[in-house]
């Protein structure tokens, strides 16, 4: 390996040391390769270019403000009302209502910091007050943050399909049965071990028959208008109606009329903050898709990749152990960096081997994303639990284990299975997109 790509990787694993956001990371260390080998920097003002024109861009950007809106519009409590009211008579009922909110909230927004900082003021403090453990409750809240980037639509999914250039369809179909193994996974682990972190003493009393039936429906028709932004937005792209980037457009105008004429809930105040925040996103995740696009096909046009891939074919014969080592790579990257950068990064390095060991690139993206959302709540670098941590007034070391419990119960098993067992992930996109995507194995 030549000495300048050694010094661009020697650059960026020092920037990841040091804390150094990582667009401008991507970009120092390209900088550096391109003086070792004596190139032009003219390689980085067109490749940037080409990397950020691209219509799927524009959908990332109308999702990522749709979840904006819909975090700022009060859908949170309508949300948990409708949970509550499906489930709260369980035993654990209550961290059942948690872990459905977190689905429908990830679904809604597609990001795991919308779900903690709107669920966990509003659940932790009620949940203490029904006997529930504040840490454990923050633990399973952290846990269940990432189910958005797998329950669609999904903004890791879209730039997954960016970099790896496949259908944002099929992406979207391809996570979902992952996404419900891990919720219903969740709720079994919580079911078995919630009792040694609830006081039964101060448990809310169970609602008679009756009253529970009309709850219900109370609720179910309270949460109708949130609910319907992801049907509106999947019916359409699956019946035909709109391509995703049309449907991000709808759903923002959607949310737009939830917020302010439904539920009343989207002051201009909160509307400037949704805007704020989006834009801050969509230029953090476009300044890294330039920069680390860059920087990757320096490392792919020198032969890195093919070199990686021709080292770990020589190293293991059997395609089991290879997949084994890529998850384990990608989990390690998972937690020391987010989940978008990790794509970028290491997707273009790992698509040559993918493709010398016949794996569908669509099961290939499922595998991704459960890998870095996983890599979300893992410890060292986990921004989900630093943020929750923060926001339930809980301390960091205290998630550790509850959350332990849930990823290698639940996280580790379910990961093992959407790697192994290509129908998992190609099914469903098989049928309702009418293209055969289970191959060969």
């Amino acid at each position: 390996m030549e000495f300048g790509i050694v010094a661009a990787l020697c650059v960026f694993v020092v920037i990841i040391a040091i804390g150094v956001p990582l667009g401008w990371g991507f970009l120092s260390s390209t900088i550096v390769g391109l003086w070792g080998l004596n190139q032009s920097l003219g390689f980085i003002a067109g490749t940037f270019y080409h990397s950020i024109n691209n219509y799927i861009l524009m959908g990332i950007a109308f999702f990522i403000f749709a979840g904006a809106l819909i975090a700022q519009a009060g859908l949170a409590e309508r949300i948990v009302r409708f949970s509550y009211a499906l489930v709260g008579n369980l035993r654990g009922g209550l961290i059942v209502v948690a872990i459905i909110a977190s689905v429908i909230m990830g679904a809604l927004t597609g990001s795991s910091l919308p779900v903690i900082s709107a669920l966990i003021p509003l659940l932790v403090p009620q949940l203490e007050k029904y006997g529930y453990n504040r840490t454990y409750t923050t633990s399973v809240l952290c846990s269940c943050s990432f189910l958005g980037y797998l329950i669609p639509p999904s903004v890791p999914a879209m730039i997954y399909c960016l970099i790896a250039q496949q259908s944002v369809a099929a992406m979207f179909l391809a996570t979902v049965f992952p996404g419900l193994l891990l919720a219903g996974g969740y709720m079994i682990v919580n079911y078995f071990i919630c009792p040694k972190y609830i006081d039964e003493s101060k448990a809310p009393p169970l609602m008679e028959a009756a009253l529970r039936r009309k709850e219900r429906l109370v609720a179910t028709w309270s949460a109708l208008p949130a609910l319907g932004a992801p049907a509106i937005i999947l019916a359409g792209i699956y019946g035909g109606f709109f391509t995703p980037n049309e449907a991000g457009a709808i759903g923002v105008v959607y949310c737009l009329i939830v917020g302010f004429l439904v539920y009343r809930d989207l002051t201009p105040k909160r509307f400037w903050t949704a805007i704020l925040t989006s834009v801050l996103t969509v230029g953090m995740i476009n300044l890294m898709i330039a920069t680390g696009t860059v920087f990757t096909r320096l490392l792919i046009r020198e032969g890195v990749a093919q070199t990686v891939a021709a080292f770990i074919l020589g190293m293991f014969e059997s395609k089991v152990m290879i997949l084994i080592m890529m998850n384990i790579f990608l989990l390690i990257l998972g937690m020391f960096i987010d989940g978008a950068p990790i794509m970028i990064l290491a997707v273009p390095i790992i698509l040559p081997l993918i493709r010398q060991l016949d794996v569908n690139l669509i099961q290939l993206g499922a595998i991704v994303i459960v890998n870095i959302g996983l890599g979300v709540v893992t410890p060292p670098f986990a921004i989900s639990m630093f943020v929750g941590a923060r926001l339930a007034d809980v301390k960091y070391i205290e998630l550790i284990k509850p959350m332990m419990l849930f990823f290698i119960l639940v996280g580790i098993p379910v990961l093992l299975l959407t790697t192994f067992v290509p129908a998992l992930s190609c099914w469903l996109p098989s049928v309702m997109l009418g293209v055969e995507m289970v191959g060969p194995w």
